[in-house]
C-alpha cells in the first residue's frame, strides 16, 4: 500500500513539473480536481492490493491420517482464509484404507464432510510398507471407537493421484501442496505430469532431517523412510518454492505438556474429539523407546501442523536455510535420510526453505483455534 501511494505521489510531481506549476497557479482549481483524482485512483489501487492479500489461500493436502495429520487438518480447516480443495490419502502411518477413513471421522468433527477424501497409493514404490502403530494405534488414530464414524463411501470414486493433477490444472498458479505423510502420490503425480510442479504457489513437506537424527531407522526420518524413491523424485523433481519442516526442527520447536493439557481441555467437541485419539500417542511419548527419539527432551510435538501453519499463513516462518536437498537410497544405516548440500557438491540450482524458526505465539494461537 505504502508503495502505492508513494507512486502515485511521484506521478503527481511529474504531472505539475515545468509548465504545469504556472498551470496550477493560474487554476487552483484544476490543480485540486486533478489532484483529487490522481489520490482517488491510489486509493482503489490500495483498497485492491488489501483485498488481494486477504483472499483466501488454496490448500491440497496428502495425508497418512494419523493424530498430528488430524491435528494439522482441523489447523486448517480453522485457519482464516484457507480453502481447502482436498485431501488425498496415502499408506504410512496405517493402512491407506484407515487412512481414508481416519480423514473422514477428522472432518466429521470438524463438520466439513463436504471436503473431498481421495484415496491413493497402498504402499511405497519400492519394498515393504512400514507403519508408526507405536505411536498413532494400529489403526491411526489412537484404536479410539468411533461407532457413528462416516461411511467409507463418501471417499471419492477419483483416485488421489489424479486428483492432485486434475485440482492443480483447475487452479494453476494458486494451489499450495501439503505433504505430511510418505510421498508416494506426490511421486507419481509429476511422474504422470512433469509439468506439475510449475503450476504449484508452493509445496510445503512435512519429512526428512537435518542432523541424521532418526526415529524410524538409525538414520531415517518416518515419512521419507517408508518410500525412500518417492522423497528422491519430489525433492528433485519439484522445481517450485518448496518448504520443509524436518524432524529435528519439529522437535526444537516443541510445545509443552502443560499447553496440551490446556489444549485438549477447551469445552468443544473437537477438543474432546482429539482427547480421545490423542490419549495413545500421549501415553507412547512416555515411553523408553520415546523418549531417545524425540531431539532436546520430551514435549509436545505436532509434527505435521508445522508444515500446515507455513501453508496457512506466509509469516509463521521467521527463519529458514536454503540449500539443495536430496535422498540417499542405498545407505545400510542411511538409506531415507535427507541430504543437505551446504558447499555445492550436487550442483543443483533449486534449493529449498528448511525451517529454523517459526513464530511459536502464532502456533500455539493456530493450534488452539483448531480445537476452538
Amino acid at each position: 500500500m505504502a508503495e502505492t501511494l508513494v507512486r502515485c505521489v511521484a506521478t503527481t510531481s511529474h504531472v505539475f513539473s515545468g509548465s504545469a506549476w504556472r498551470l496550477f497557479a493560474a487554476d487552483r482549481h484544476w490543480f485540486r480536481s486533478v489532484r483529487e483524482r490522481v489520490f482517488k485512483h491510489c486509493s482503489s489501487s490500495c483498497s485492491h492490493s488489501a483485498t488481494r492479500s486477504t483472499m483466501s489461500k488454496k490448500l491440497l493436502v496428502d495425508v497418512d491420517c494419523g493424530v498430528d495429520d488430524a491435528q494439522a487438518i482441523m489447523l486448517a480447516l480453522a485457519a482464516p482464509n484457507v480453502e481447502l480443495l482436498g485431501i488425498t490419502c496415502v499408506h504410512g502411518n496405517t493402512t491407506v484404507e484407515n487412512v481414508c477413513k481416519n480423514t473422514l471421522r477428522v472432518l466429521q468433527a470438524c463438520s466439513k464432510l463436504e471436503i473431498p477424501v481421495f484415496k491413493g497409493a497402498a504402499k511405497p514404490i519400492l519394498g515393504n510398507s512400514i507403519d508408526a502403530g507405536h505411536f498413532h494405534g494400529q489403526d491411526g488414530l489412537g484404536d479410539a471407537p468411533d461407532p457413528n464414524a462416516p461411511s467409507p463411501d463418501l471417499v471419492q470414486k477419483e483416485g488421489a493421484v489424479s486428483a492432485i493433477i486434475r485440482i492443480v490444472n483447475e487452479n494453476p498458479g494458486e494451489v499450495s501442496l501439503v505433504a505430511t505423510a510418505p510421498l508416494t502420490n506426490l511421486a507419481l503425480a509429476v511422474r504422470m505430469d512433469p509439468s506439475l510442479p510449475s503450476k504449484l504457489r508452493g509445496l510445503y513437506v512435512m519429512g526428512g532431517n537435518t542432523e541424521s537424527r532418526g526415529n524410524t531407522t538409525v538414520c531415517g526420518e518416518f515419512n521419507f523412510t517408508a518410500d525412500p524413491e518417492a522423497a528422491y523424485i519430489v525433492l528433485n523433481d519439484y522445481q517450485c518454492p518448496t518448504y520443509l519442516a524436518c524432524w529435528e526442527f519439529t522437535c526444537y520447536s516443541k510445545l509443552s505438556w502443560e499447553f496440551c493439557d490446556a489444549w485438549l481441555a477447551q469445552d468443544t467437541d473437537k477438543a474432546r474429539f482429539m482427547a480421545r485419539v490423542f490419549q495413545h500417542s500421549i501415553e507412547a511419548s512416555q515411553s523408553e523407546r520415546l523418549q531417545k527419539e524425540f531431539v532436546a527432551g520430551t514435549g509436545f510435538v505436532s509434527c505435521d501442523s508445522y508444515a500446515m501453519a507455513a501453508a496457512a499463513d506466509d509469516s509463521f516462518i521467521i527463519e529458514s536455510d536454503h540449500y539443495p536437498v536430496s535422498v540417499e537410497l542405498t545407505g545400510t544405516h542411511t538409506r531415507g535420510m535427507m541430504i543437505m548440500d551446504t558447499v555445492g557438491f550436487l550442483k543443483k540450482a533449486h534449493k529449498a526453505y528448511i525451517m529454523k524458526k517459526v513464530d511459536m505465539e502464532k502456533f500455539k494461537q493456530m493450534m488452539m483455534a483448531a480445537l476452538k
